[in-house]
C-alpha cells in the first residue's frame, strides 16, 4: 500500500488524512490496516514512533462510520487500553483527529489522576470509542458506570509496558468481562512470555505484523557515552547542555526524587527546566508537556514511566543522567529523538556502579558506544549496583527481569494508584521493591551479539519511523 486511498476507507476519513497532509503510509499501518479491516484478529510488534496508532484507529473509525448503531447507555463499542495517562490521551486525540468529519463521534478518555464523577458523566450515555488506563477503568466497572458485555473490538497498546507496570492481572479481570465474540487489536515492542501467553489468550487466529527498521541506529542517532562519578553528574549535565547546539532535549533518571533533584540543580545554573512523573498531578504534567511542546520549556526532566506518553518531535537530544537497569529501556529512551526523518544525538552518563548496565545495553544494540572517560578517581573497592535488602532478581534471556517491575516501580507505585485509586476514601499500599542487577563492577569492554539469545528487538532501530517524503506526514 503506498497511498491511504488504497485502503478503501470511507471518505470522512480520507478527507481528515488529507486535511493533515497524511499521504504515505508507514510499514506498520500498511500491514495493520487491509487485516484488521477484513474483522482478523492482529498481534502487532511495533514500537512507541511507528505509526501503530493510525495502525488501529482508522480500521475502527472505518467500522463505526460503516456500522451506525447508537451506543446503549453505560457501555462503549470500541476500547483502547493502554499503559500510561499520557499515552491514553495521545491515543483519544489521534481518534477525534481521524475522526474529525465524522458527525455524531463520541470518544471518552478514562485514566487516573483526574475527577471520576466527570468520566462517569461522560460514559453514561454511551461512548463509541472509550480509550482508558487498566485501572481507572475498573474503578468505573466496580461502581457500576460502564458496561463491557456488548463491547465489538479491544485494542491492548504497548503490552509489555503493562507487564512492567504490573498491570497484567487488571488485563485480564478487564479481558474476563468482555464478549468472546469480538475482534481484539494486540501491540507490544517485545514479546516476553508472559506476554506471549496473554496474547494466546485473548486472540483467535491472529495475522502477525511486524515492522522492519528503516535504517540503523548509527545512521539515524549519534550515541555516545561519558564516563563520571555518580557525584559530578549534575555538574556534568550542565556543562553538557551549555555546549550542545540543543533544539529540545530529554534528560532521563531512573527516580521521581532524582527528577526533581537534577530540576534544581540546574535552576541554580540558570537553566529553565521542568520534571514529568507519577508525583506530578495530572493538570502538571499536561501544562509541562505543553510548555516543551511549544519550546517555552526546552530541557524535560523524566522517569521511564510518564516518558512513555511524550511523542514530540524536535527532540534532537536525549541524556540518560540515569543508565537504565534494563537495557530495553535505553532503545524506548533514545527513541524520543531522530523522529521523522531527522537527526539525533543520545548522550549516557556512565558512573561505576552503573557499568553493569552498559554492558547489557551494548549486547542488546550489537555494538559498543563511543566512550570519553571524565572519572578522577579510581573505583570503589564494592563498586557495584544498589539493591534493597531481599530483592530478588529473576533471569530471562540472560538479561534481568525483577519481580513487580524494575527500576520503574519508582514510578509505577504512585500511576497505579492515581488509576486505581484516585477518588476512592480507602486505597491498599502499591510499594514494591526496586530493581537493580546483582553483578559486581567488572572491566567495561566491548559486547559481542549474544548468541541464540532472542532481544525482541533486533535492533535500537526497531522504533525509528520511516524517512518520510518532503511535505508529507505520516499518521502516528
Amino acid at each position: 500500500m503506498t497511498s491511504f486511498n488504497d485502503f478503501g476507507l470511507v471518505e470522512p476519513i480520507t478527507r481528515a488524512l488529507a486535511s493533515e497532509n497524511y499521504i504515505t503510509p508507514t510499514p506498520i499501518q500498511a500491514q495493520t490496516v487491509p487485516v484488521a479491516m477484513s474483522g482478523r484478529d492482529v498481534v502487532g510488534i511495533a514500537q512507541t514512533g511507528t505509526g501503530k496508532t493510525a495502525a488501529f484507529a482508522l480500521p475502527i473509525l472505518s467500522r463505526i462510520v460503516a456500522q451506525r448503531v447508537r451506543p446503549e447507555r453505560r457501555a462503549c463499542r470500541m476500547l483502547v487500553l493502554s499503559p500510561t495517562r499520557e499515552l491514553s490521551g495521545q491515543i483519544a486525540d489521534s481518534f477525534r483527529t481521524y475522526g474529525k468529519f465524522i458527525r455524531p463521534l463520541k470518544i471518552s478518555l478514562a485514566i487516573g489522576g483526574v475527577p471520576i464523577n466527570r468520566q462517569i458523566r461522560d460514559i453514561s450515555h454511551g461512548v463509541e470509542v472509550l480509550v482508558a488506563t487498566p485501572g481507572r477503568l475498573l474503578d468505573l466497572v466496580s461502581q457500576h458506570a460502564v458496561r463491557l458485555d456488548t463491547l465489538e473490538v479491544l485494542v491492548l497498546d504497548e503490552a509489555d509496558r503493562m507487564l512492567d507496570m504490573g498491570f497484567i492481572n487488571d488485563i485480564r479481570k478487564i479481558v474476563a468481562m468482555l464478549p468472546k465474540e469480538r475482534q481484539t487489536l494486540f501491540f507490544s515492542a517485545t514479546m516476553p512470555g508472559e506476554i506471549t501467553r496473554l496474547a494466546d489468550a485473548m486472540l483467535r487466529d491472529p495475522v502477525r505484523v511486524s515492522v522492519t527498521p528503516q535504517a540503523t541506529t548509527a545512521e539515524r542517532i549519534a550515541q555516545r557515552v561519558i564516563l563520571t562519578e555518580k557525584s559530578s553528574k549534575g555538574s556534568l549535565l550542565i556543562e553538557v547542555l551549555k555546549k550542545e547546539a540543543i533544539d529540545r532535549v530529554l534528560v532521563f533518571t531512573r527516580t521521581k526524587h532524582g527528577a526533581d533533584k537534577v530540576v534544581r540543580v540546574l535552576e541554580k545554573a540558570g537553566i529553565r527546566s521542568a520534571a514529568i512523573h507519577g508525583n506530578k498531578s495530572q493538570n502538571h504534567r499536561e501544562r509541562t508537556l505543553a510548555a516543551f511542546r511549544d519550546g517555552s520549556v526546552r530541557t524535560l526532566i523524566a522517569t521511564d514511566i510518564a516518558a512513555r506518553g511524550i511523542d514530540v518531535d524536535g527532540v534532537s537530544h536525549v541524556i540518560n543522567y540515569d543508565l537504565p537497569n534494563i537495557p530495553e529501556s535505553y532503545v524506548h529512551r533514545i527513541g524520543r529523538t531522530a523522529r521523522a526523518g531527522a537527526e539525533g544525538m543520545a548522550i549516557s552518563f556512565c558512573d561505576f556502579e552503573e557499568a553493569p548496565y552498559l554492558r547489557d545495553i551494548e549486547k542488546l544494540i550489537r555494538m559498543s558506544i563511543p566512550a570519553e572517560n571524565r572519572r578522577t578517581g579510581k573505583a570503589p573497592a564494592q563498586a557495584q549496583p544498589k539493591q534493597p535488602h531481599g530483592h530478588k532478581t529473576h533471569r530471562h534471556n540472560g538479561r534481568g527481569k525483577h519481580r513487580g517491575g524494575q527500576d520503574r516501580s519508582h514510578d509505577r507505585s504512585h500511576d497505579r494508584s492515581h488509576d486505581r485509586s484516585h477518588d476512592r476514601p480507602h486505597d491498599r499500599s502499591h510499594s514494591r521493591p526496586h530493581g537493580g542487577h546483582s553483578r559486581g563492577n567488572e572491566p567495561m569492554r566491548q559486547a559481542a551479539a549474544p548468541k541464540g539469545e532472542p532481544t525482541g528487538i533486533e535492533n535500537v532501530t526497531f522504533l525509528r519511523e520511516p524517512s518520510r517524503q518532503a511535505g508529507h506526514r505520516a499518521p502516528r
